[in-house]
């Protein structure tokens, strides 16, 4: 695996089309509607091409020219000449014993990702990453310990649900953006992603099984309350104490619980949405009667549900999952306060299920 690609940053062109040169060795994949249908008439071709691209390259998820077939070959040769497609490498795939499938997907530019595929009866999850790496230091993730590769571009995160979809055979029910990265931190080509998975012409997934994961990162909150895509939201609180949370979370110190409480419940009169907070119990550090209060407090009279986690083992890592009783005695505690908490059921305990694990991992085995 590389560990050199931190600086390497992608010239990717606009969806614009102004001159030839423009559109030399473009990624199909990053050229709008607009763009597409341009180029075509450019090439002297009908439209009606656009319609027959974008099927082989969303829906079918097609990795070649040569595969779409009922396009004349002339014009497969000038795509060929114009365009690439930018399809990921598949470096490690680890198969748990639940059934649940992650991936380690390398880009065209040696950055590699990673994504889930969580099975069960008639679906299929998809937990996508929206950047390689993260930069918002989470004391308790291992893709924190690694520090901000880049942003993924919209098709880059799509086609992590596409993989799995192929990998697996079957159709993917719902997503969620809650791998490697902060969403809101690229916020426009993860909203980009959502919708072209919600879009009938892509994965045709619901919009309400279309879900965003954000450390709190209040003013896109306020934005993403603005779409008009029923897209549902989680939000990774992890103590309702303040300085607690600091520690934990230092990425979104700037943004305090008690503005962070304020845009959540101007979150739901917007949407009419309930929000889902994500809890990592940690044995000692968010799990105390205190804390418990606390969050109790923040969750009492709002509508949420409030997500408990087991925390990952993640090697060298100083903190340790709460225990089941401590985690059941958090739920018995909201649900009496009116607030409705899960245990969240573990995936993959028996590969590198923490975000950004099998990633670490597999670099400090140099596969490549």
């Amino acid at each position: 695996m590389q560990n050199d690609t931190s600086d390497i940053t992608r010239d990717r062109p606009t969806s614009s089309l102004t001159d030839e040169a423009a559109v030399r060795r473009q990624d199909l994949r990053d050229l709008d509607d607009a763009g597409l249908r341009e180029l075509l008439r450019q090439l002297g071709q009908p439209a009606f091409r656009a319609r027959q691209i974008e099927e082989w390259v969303w829906a079918k998820n097609a990795s070649s020219f040569d595969e779409m077939t009922n396009l004349p070959k002339t014009l497969r040769a000038q795509l060929e000449e114009r365009l690439y497609l930018d399809v990921p490498t598949e470096v490690v795939r680890q198969a748990s014993a639940d059934g649940s499938r992650k991936y380690l997907l390398r880009l065209a530019d040696g950055v590699t990702v990673e994504c889930v595929g969580m099975p069960s009866r008639d679906r299929l999850a998809v937990c996508a990453s929206t950047q390689a790496g993260c930069g918002m230091g989470c004391a308790f993730c291992a893709t924190g310990a690694s520090g901000l590769t880049r942003s993924l571009s919209m098709a880059e995160i799509y086609e992590q649900v596409m993989h799995v979809r192929d990998d697996f055979g079957r159709r993917v029910t719902s997503v969620v953006l809650m791998g490697q990265g902060e969403p809101f931190a690229n916020y426009d080509a993860s909203v980009g992603a959502l919708r072209k998975l919600n879009s009938p012409d892509g994965a045709g997934i619901g919009a309400r099984h279309l879900t965003v994961s954000t450390c709190g990162i209040i003013p896109m909150i306020m934005r993403f309350a603005n779409e008009p895509e029923q897209f549902s939201l989680a939000v990774s609180l992890h103590s309702a104490v303040q300085r607690t949370r600091d520690a934990l979370m230092p990425g979104v110190k700037k943004f305090s619980l008690i503005h962070l409480y304020d845009a959540m419940g101007d979150y739901v009169d917007k949407t009419g949405r309930r929000p889902t907070y994500e809890y990592a119990l940690i044995k000692g550090v968010n799990d105390t009667d205190d804390e418990l209060g606390a969050l109790c407090d923040f969750c009492r009279d709002n509508l949420a549900h409030v997500n408990l986690i087991k925390l990952n083992d993640v090697k060298g890592s100083r903190f340790q999952p709460s225990s089941d009783a401590r985690a059941q005695e958090f739920v018995r505690r909201l649900s009496s306060v009116g607030v409705v908490a899960t245990v969240r059921n573990s995936r993959g305990a028996d590969i590198d299920a923490a975000c950004g694990q099998l990633r670490q991992n597999v670099g400090r085995r140099s596969i490549r």
